[in-house]
């Protein structure tokens, strides 16, 4: 998974070492959530510890390189549906549903992600506002349209939809259930006069 954030005047054998660590960081995270033995990253990718931590010098700052490009076209996926001409309400109920998706795309993601957003020194606090203000000008659409509740605000909703994903992550069985879930939350959210 090569990454545009690489620095470029990097020697190609730290290049293919920083590539391979996060090819390998990829599946041990999946398997067995962001708490994974780092060690066992750096072990598995033929490197050092010391080599992991010159490239990535916290879990967050490895969590963030991994997920950067996904959030990246996800927060970009918001102004898209915005543009597109959906019922704003169906354009966040589609964003959110994609950001559940994403949010639980490692074990252990949706705690992490609610973590950082009070820790700005943290690498995925950039991330985690990225999502937050994507989150917020789709939510503010819905709203001036008239069809979501107005005192809910980007924050209430990112925390919202990040416990979807964090109910799907403690009880595997219920992630089949996720959809009814987001369906649920957007009743609640949705304007029904003055409240």
């Amino acid at each position: 998974m090569p990454d545009e954030a690489t620095p470029q005047g990097q020697r190609a054998d730290a290049r293919r070492n920083r590539e391979r660590i996060l090819e390998v960081a990829d599946d041990v995270i999946r398997e067995q959530g962001t708490q994974a033995s780092l060690r066992d990253v750096a072990r598995q990718a033929g490197v050092g510890l010391g080599t992991l931590y010159r490239h990535f010098p916290t879990r967050d700052a490895l969590l963030e390189t991994l997920l950067r490009q996904g959030f990246d076209r996800l927060a970009g996926q918001a102004d898209e549906l915005l543009d597109a001409g959906l019922p704003p309400e169906r354009a966040l109920a589609e964003w959110l549903g994609e950001f559940t998706l994403r949010a639980g795309a490692f074990r252990g993601l949706p705690a992490s992600l609610m973590a950082t957003l009070s820790d700005p020194d943290s690498a995925l606090h950039a991330s985690c506002e990225a999502m937050r203000e994507a989150c917020g000008r789709l939510l503010r659409a819905a709203q001036e349209a008239g069809r979501i509740r107005s005192d809910v605000d980007g924050t209430d909703l990112f925390v919202l939809v990040n416990a979807l994903s964090w109910i799907a992550d403690q009880a595997p069985s219920i992630a089949a259930r996720s959809e009814r879930l987001l369906a649920l939350v957007m009743d609640g959210l949705a304007h029904t006069g003055d409240r």
